[in-house]
């Protein structure tokens, strides 16, 4: 998977950074000795805490910078600060120079300047976020998680073919189920941008082959209905930021309840190896990695708070979406899609109804979205 593969990583953007990067970048070095890596930070600082990580030592050049983006910085600010540790390892998978950039840096600045300098594939709307979400047949795709506040019915169905191309690559899955997220999962229910994104998704979904669920709700993410759920970037990070919340909360009550008396201690002590298990599933690191979908290049973006352990399984993200068919199966997808919405067009025009709508994007808003 890794073999002559090269990754741009941005150093310095994160809660934790550069510490908790570099010590990602060895453990995944450490397991794909393949793998090479350009260091985007302080060459000074990076050096210094490089002695001690023989792994990422070997397998790193450093492109020193002492700019960085800080994780309070609004997106406009980092679009007009070139010369960052973000921007530069961005700029490094423009170039051709890395296949994917990785960043725990500002969601909302990574965003802004991914997007200024990558642009979107042909014949897209809008990108967007995705996140994994575990679910007890193994992943959910869930899209857009905080890219875009609004989205209209075309810009849904732009995720969904994205979401299901990235649900191939990454889970190895022949044919993804894909849900649209909505407040019930009957066909009348929901407002109505959202059930005439149905009907365009189940008319194009024909065309292009895709397996359509139809309407799913907040539950059946976590329950893993389909494979792909589709949403607005608005309604997305609620519900990520939720479901975040209610583990933790979960994983509260039950180190009180285990701690609660010396019986209880005694029960945990025995169940401790299903608890480490249940440990793990729950751990956010296990699933870290978003990934800015319909950019010409592929960017991560890790938890601004993540361990190392959480900053290698981003960099994994990376790898195997660059080992991927998926940005060609994307832009494949979109010219198909293209044609589709065309032939719409004429019949529409043909019948007097009216055409589809392109709406043009504001870069910096969308950074804002993503804050």
């Amino acid at each position: 998977m890794t073999k002559g593969l090269k990754l741009s990583i941005d150093a310095m953007g994160g809660d934790h950074a550069p510490d908790a990067i570099l010590k990602g970048v060895d453990l995944f070095a450490h397991e794909n000795p393949d793998a090479r890596f350009i260091l985007h930070g302080d060459q000074a600082v990076l050096d210094h805490l490089l002695a001690g990580l023989p792994d990422a030592t070997n397998a790193s050049e450093i492109r020193h910078t002492t700019d960085i983006v800080p994780m309070d910085a609004k997106p406009s600010q980092a679009m007009r600060k070139r010369g960052t540790s973000m921007w530069n390892a961005i700029a490094s998978v423009k170039d051709g120079e890395a296949a994917a950039c990785v960043s725990a840096g500002n969601t909302g600045a990574l965003m802004a300047v991914a997007h200024l300098q990558l642009r979107t594939m042909e014949g897209l709307h809008r990108p967007a976020i995705t996140a994994s979400w575990p679910t007890p047949k193994g992943h959910c795709v869930v899209l857009d998680i905080g890219a875009n506040v609004d989205s209209d019915p075309d810009q849904l169905v732009d995720f969904a073919i994205m979401g299901e191309a990235f649900a191939k690559a990454l889970f190895g899955l022949e044919r993804p189920r894909i849900g649209l997220l909505n407040v019930g999962s009957e066909e009348v229910k929901g407002h109505d941008d959202i059930r005439e994104a149905m009907r365009l998704l189940r008319l194009y979904g024909a065309t292009l082959g895709m397996d359509v669920h139809g309407f799913v709700e907040g539950n059946d993410i976590s329950m893993g209905t389909t494979d792909v759920v589709v949403t607005d970037g608005f309604t997305g990070n609620i519900a990520l930021k939720t479901a975040e919340g209610a583990a933790r909360l979960v994983a509260a009550f039950l180190k009180e309840a285990l701690t609660s008396s010396p019986l209880a201690m005694a029960g945990a002590f025995l169940a401790s190896s299903g608890l480490r298990q249940l440990k793990a599933r729950m751990d956010p690191s296990n699933s870290n990695g978003g990934v800015f979908l319909g950019l010409n290049g592929l960017v991560i973006k890790s938890h601004g708070g993540t361990d190392a352990r959480g900053f290698a399984n981003a960099i994994a993200v990376g790898a195997r979406l660059a080992s991927s068919s998926y940005m060609q199966e994307v832009a494949d997808n979109l010219l198909r899609l293209r044609d589709v919405r065309t032939q719409a067009q004429a019949t529409a025009a043909a019948t007097g109804g009216a055409g589809e709508a392109t709406p043009e994007s504001d870069v910096a808003s969308m950074g804002q979205a993503a804050q």
